[in-house]
C-alpha cells in the first residue's frame, strides 16, 4: 500500500478496528475514510452502496461486526446471524463493485467445529458440528470467509479472510450483559475489590462510564448492590466479597493482545495476497485460504481469573458456577501458516492483562 492510499477501516472505534487504525497511523498511513455507526449503518444495503460509490476506498479492513460473549450469542441468535451477514454481504460486495484493490475480512476462531482437533488448523473448517451457543455467529463468519474466497475465484479479487483468536485490549466491550470472557472477568474482579474496600466513589465512577442495565453511579447504593449481585459481584453473610464466574473454569482459551491483532492484520494487508494462500485440492478445488491469527498458547479460564485477581489485588473469593455453561472446552489456533508468512506474537498474557487493567482504570 502507498502511504497516501485511501483506506477504509469499518468498525474503527471497536476493539480490533481501533488497533488497526493505530497501527496504520504509526506506520505513516495518512488517508483514511472513517464512519461511525450513526454515520453509516453497514446493515443498510443502499447506504453502503452510496458510501462506496462516493468515497471509492482503495483498501478495506472489515472489522465491523455484531459481537458478544456466550450470553449475548445464545440470547440474540437472530440478530447475530442477520446483522453479521448483512454487514459482510454489503461491504464485501461493494468492495468488488467499486474495484477495491484489497480487502481484509476479520472472522473468528469459533468457525471451527466444537470437537476440532487441537490446535485447530485452517483445514479443520466444515469438518464437524459447531458449538451451539455461538452457532449463528460462527455460520455468519464462515459465510464471510467463503464469500471472500468465492469472489477471488470468480472475479479475481484480492480479499483475504483472517480468523483471530480471543482478543482483549483497549476499547474492549466491558458491558456485563454482552461482553466476552476476559473483559467480564476483569471488570467483575475490579468491582469486587472496590466493594471489599468500600470504594464507592470508584464504583460510582465506573457505573457512570459503563452503566449496567440503566444503573449508573447516580443510582442508590441498594440499586447498585442489587445490579452487581445480579452479575455475580456480591457480599456474603461473612461480609467478604464473592465474584461469581460462569462455568467450571476448566475451558482452555488462547488470548491475543488487540494491538498485536492490529499489527498482524496490517501485515497481512501489506504482505499477503490471495494467490499466496490458494491450495489446490484434487486439481480443481481451492479452499481454506483463510489465516488463523493468534499466539498458539492456551490458558484455562480459572488461571486467567487468578491472574486478574492477583493483578487487581482482590482478596475475596472466586466462585465458578458449574450450573452455567462452559462453552467449547478448547479453542487453540494452529498459527503455523501465519508464522510461515512472517508474523509472530510478542505480548504474553501477563503483560497484556497489566496493560489492559491500566487502560481500564485510567478514569481514577
Amino acid at each position: 500500500m502507498e502511504k497516501n492510499a485511501k483506506i477504509y477501516v469499518a468498525g474503527h472505534r471497536g476493539l480490533v478496528g481501533s488497533a488497526i487504525l493505530r497501527c496504520l497511523k504509526n506506520k505513516g498511513y495518512t488517508n483514511f475514510v472513517l464512519r461511525t455507526h450513526s454515520e453509516l449503518n453497514l446493515v443498510d444495503q443502499t447506504a453502503v452502496a452510496e458510501f462506496f460509490a462516493k468515497e471509492k476506498p482503495e483498501y478495506v479492513f472489515l472489522a465491523a461486526a455484531k459481537v458478544g460473549g456466550i450470553i449475548a450469542n445464545n440470547t440474540y441468535r437472530g440478530q447475530f446471524i442477520y446483522e453479521n451477514l448483512m454487514i459482510q454481504n454489503n461491504v464485501i460486495h461493494q468492495s468488488y463493485v467499486n474495484k477495491v484493490k484489497k480487502l481484509v475480512f476479520l472472522g473468528s476462531s469459533c468457525i471451527y467445529p466444537k470437537e476440532a482437533p487441537q490446535p485447530m488448523s485452517e483445514d479443520a473448517l466444515l469438518t464437524g458440528p459447531l458449538e451451539y451457543t455461538n452457532e449463528p455467529y460462527a455460520i455468519a463468519k464462515i459465510a464471510g470467509l467463503k464469500m471472500c474466497e468465492s469472489y477471488n475465484i470468480q472475479y479475481g479479487t484480492n480479499f483475504i479472510a483472517v480468523m483471530p483468536t480471543n482478543l482483549y485490549g483497549p476499547n474492549d466491550n466491558f458491558n456485563l450483559e454482552t461482553s466476552h470472557v476476559l473483559p467480564a472477568i476483569l471488570r467483575k474482579i475490579h468491582l469486587g475489590k472496590c466493594l471489599e474496600e468500600n470504594a464507592w466513589d470508584i464504583i460510582r465512577k465506573d457505573l457512570d462510564i459503563r452503566p449496567i442495565e440503566g444503573i449508573s453511579g447516580k443510582s442508590s447504593e441498594s440499586q447498585i448492590l442489587d445490579i452487581l449481585g445480579k452479575y455475580g459481584v456480591r457480599k456474603t453473610e461473612e461480609n467478604t466479597v464473592q465474584v461469581e464466574l460462569w462455568g467450571s473454569g476448566r475451558p482452555m482459551r488462547e488470548f491475543l493482545w488487540s494491538q498485536e491483532m492490529g499489527d498482524a492484520t496490517v501485515f497481512v494487508m501489506e504482505s499477503v495476497n490471495f494467490l499466496d494462500l490458494a491450495s489446490v485440492i484434487e486439481d480443481k478445488e481451492i479452499r481454506n485460504t483463510h489465516i488463523n491469527i493468534g499466539t498458539g498458547v492456551e490458558i484455562s479460564i480459572k488461571d486467567v481469573a487468578n491472574l486478574v485477581k492477583r493483578l487487581v489485588g482482590f482478596s475475596g473469593n472466586l466462585w465458578f458456577n458449574t450450573d452455567k455453561p462452559d462453552g467449547t472446552m478448547r479453542k487453540l489456533s494452529d498459527v503455523s501458516k501465519l508464522n510461515s508468512l512472517g508474523w509472530r506474537h510478542k505480548v504474553e498474557i501477563e503483560d497484556g492483562l497489566r496493560m489492559m487493567y491500566n487502560w481500564y482504570t485510567e478514569y481514577k
